[in-house]
């Protein structure tokens, strides 16, 4: 099992991994980071643990947001579907319609096209 060195807030970890997922470990551990140092900027030093904890949880309500997002969008989505449906319906329905008028108005000039000849 490769292990893999993360830097978060200039200190480095030393985590295991499964083989050819080195390159999304070290992109979660710089995203990891990026929030520590965002975090730094607004509030300061307040120790690792305490970076870390607040790092994690400015990332898990990003998560919940996007999942939130995700799920509406799903429903929208779902939505839609049902929308194309009945209009599918509604369109085969009026291509009946329209079939039934043509063959008619067909059978008419023919029945005018003989009363001529």
């Amino acid at each position: 099992m490769p292990m893999l060195d993360v830097t978060i807030n200039n200190r480095t970890y030393s985590i295991a991994c499964g083989e050819g997922e080195e390159e999304h470990l070290r992109s979660l551990g710089q995203r990891v980071d990026e929030k520590v140092r965002q975090l730094l900027s607004s509030v300061g030093q307040l120790g690792d643990t305490r970076l870390l904890l607040m790092a994690s949880m400015m990332l898990a309500d990003e998560h919940m947001e996007l999942s939130d997002q995700l799920e509406a969008k799903t429903r929208e989505l779902a939505g839609f579907s049902e929308v194309k449906e009945s209009v599918a319906g509604h369109r085969n329905k009026t291509e009946g319609v329209a079939a039934d008028r043509l063959e008619a108005a067909a059978h008419r000039l023919e029945e005018l096209a003989a009363g001529l000849a």
